[in-house]
């Protein structure tokens, strides 16, 4: 069964510079995955730094797979030092 990520991060305007090259190279990287149906980040019109990911993914196993990749993991580590104000993750499922 398919699965679409929609991932919302708001990054702390101070930290911008730093966590694009990061997050750029997370779609460069996460696009190259078997299970990687659709990767894309859009910017917000009203705030550069409200960041939306869209993903489609083939499967649960490829979703786990990813989520384990050191690009996911480098994001997740500044993330956790505080230079993401929010992530908020809807998993669905195409109705």
């Amino acid at each position: 069964m398919k699965i679409y990520i929609t991932a919302v991060v708001k990054l702390k305007p101070e930290y911008r510079g730093e966590m694009m090259p990061v997050l750029m190279n997370m779609v460069k990287e996460t696009r190259k995955e078997e299970a990687c149906i659709q990767y894309d980040l859009h910017e917000a019109m009203e705030d550069e730094n409200i960041l939306v990911f869209y993903e489609i993914w083939n499967n649960a196993e490829g979703l786990d797979q990813h989520n384990r990749q050191p690009y996911i993991k480098q994001f997740s580590a500044m993330a956790d030092k505080g230079y993401v104000t929010e992530t908020t993750i809807y998993k669905t499922k195409k109705i």
